[in-house]
């Protein structure tokens, strides 16, 4: 595979230093990364600052570059997917899936671009302003910057990147260090479809130093982050008054009540809780199952498991592939063990081999163990009996983050009930915390962070409201 060069102002570079980019399975090197210094991201910034102030890109020709780029990336597919697994670690279906995802993001953002508008304001309405008129546009802010995250560094990176490009915006692109490769795809993608020279630029590195430089850059006029609460708060801390959209971490949940389709709500969660090695924000962690029915619904969905089989993701019956680093499987299973020792039973799974973690399911959990309330980001769930609804609601709110959560009930009043009660930013009646299309605002509350991501609420976030007012000159 190519290594993950830097995208400065058109060009491809090379920088002196380097980081492996692994095989997540293997654990083999396949490539390298070159690591932006604090010259090279103050070139990148430098080169999107350059583009913006050069001239907007025409509505019409952003609309033309998306819709070209989300049919070059279908023509890619199979390559990017095969990029994308071995960076990942996720299964081919699971990587399609994100692909599939990014062409929707890129031709949803492209139409949006065609839909900026502002408003009219009434200023006859107002005493003394007879005759004017007044008006709002929807204006750029200049450099945007997004730093995303391995889970999914194709259609995750689109939703920061196309959004900025629709409203007008020039980007500096920070993929995550384990997965810089498939960034560089999507940059070649948008190059090839005829975006201008500067206004995508593409810098690797970690964090703590390469994110740092860029927080520290004056230019940037946003920030669009997905990962984790302490880089977040770091990020916003540098931000100061410039904006910001964060999404941040989660406790997801999802409560099955007495009166749920078991066998529905079993295949759903068992998905939910194990794709992509349990390693999304909106993972199924904790399930909420009525104590009524939590015996038939266990049998269910431990059998669901047990046909999700680990381990090598290129394998066509592997359902569940390896964790993005064997450190994060070894915390996995310390956690789980932990558990263990504090009278938690393993209705299934709770081996590690490698970096692989087989899909685990718990009961008898309690409040003060970390896969009950601390973020666990593995394929991890824990099954908790409640009694009353009102009991569930509140253990669902019971935790700093507010990103996602759903809820099986055939009670329209009860659902209806818990969608005003929870304490989250996407709830999902008769789904699971993970549903989430890509076209819709997406975001958190509480820890979880602030701000919409879907191509319509991203493109709003990352652009300015200007008021324009028109005085008779006589």
């Amino acid at each position: 595979m190519k290594d993950a060069r830097l995208f400065i102002g058109g060009k491809w570079l090379e920088s002196k230093t380097r980081s492996p980019v692994l095989d997540k399975f293997s654990r083999k090197e396949v490539a390298q990364a070159h690591v932006a210094d604090e010259e090279l991201v103050a070139r990148a910034v430098a080169a999107a600052k350059t583009a913006f102030r050069s001239g907007e890109i025409a509505i019409p020709d952003r609309y033309s570059i998306l819709m070209r780029a989300s049919g070059i990336l279908e023509r890619r597919r199979d390559e990017i997917v095969d990029v994308m697994v071995t960076e990942t670690g996720f299964t081919p279906a699971d990587n399609a899936g994100d692909v599939s995802r990014c062409i929707q993001t890129l031709q949803a953002s492209a139409e949006e671009a065609k839909r900026l508008n502002g408003e009219i304001v009434p200023m006859d309405a107002a005493p003394g302003h007879s005759g004017e008129m007044a008006f709002t546009l929807r204006v750029p802010l200049g450099v945007v910057a997004a730093i995303t995250p391995f889970n999914s560094p194709l259609n995750t990176v689109a939703h920061k990147v196309a959004p900025a490009l629709a409203a007008g915006n020039a980007v500096v692109l920070k993929p995550a260090s384990y997965t810089p490769l498939t960034a560089c795809l999507l940059a070649e993608i948008l190059e090839e479809a005829g975006l201008p020279a500067g206004w995508l630029n593409v810098i690797h590195g970690p964090g703590s130093r390469t994110g740092g430089f860029l927080c520290e850059n004056p230019d940037i006029r946003f920030y669009a982050f997905t990962g984790g609460g302490r880089a977040g708060e770091a990020i916003q801390r540098a931000a100061g008054l410039r904006r910001t959209q964060m999404e941040l971490g989660n406790i997801s949940s999802t409560v099955v009540c007495e009166d749920a389709n078991i066998e529905k709500a079993a295949a759903l969660s068992a998905r939910a809780a194990f794709r992509k090695a349990g390693q999304v924000c909106v993972s199924v962690q904790r399930l909420f199952v009525h104590r009524s029915i939590i015996d038939a619904f266990a049998e269910e969905l431990v059998a669901r498991t047990r046909k999700m089989k680990a381990g090598d993701p290129r394998a066509v019956d592997t359902s569940v592939g390896p964790m993005i680093d064997i450190a994060e499987a070894r915390r996995a299973e310390a956690w789980v063990n932990e558990a263990v020792a504090g009278g938690a039973e393993v209705l299934i799974g709770g081996s590690r081999d490698g970096p692989v973690f087989a899909p685990t399911i718990l009961a008898n959990v309690n409040g003060s163990m970390k896969v009950v309330n601390e973020e666990i980001f593995a394929p991890v769930v824990s099954l908790i009996a409640f009694d009353s609804f009102e009991q569930a609601i509140a253990a669902v709110n019971d935790t700093p983050y507010g990103l996602s959560a759903g809820i099986f009930t055939r009670d329209i009043d009860r659902a209806f009930r818990a969608a005003r009660q929870v304490e989250v930013g996407l709830f999902n009646i008769n789904n699971t915390s993970a549903n989430r299309a890509d076209l819709m605002p997406y975001g958190g509350c509480k820890a979880s962070g602030f701000g919409r991501e879907g191509p319509r609420a991203a493109i709003r976030e990352m652009t300015e409201e200007r008021l324009v007012t028109i005085t008779p000159a006589a």
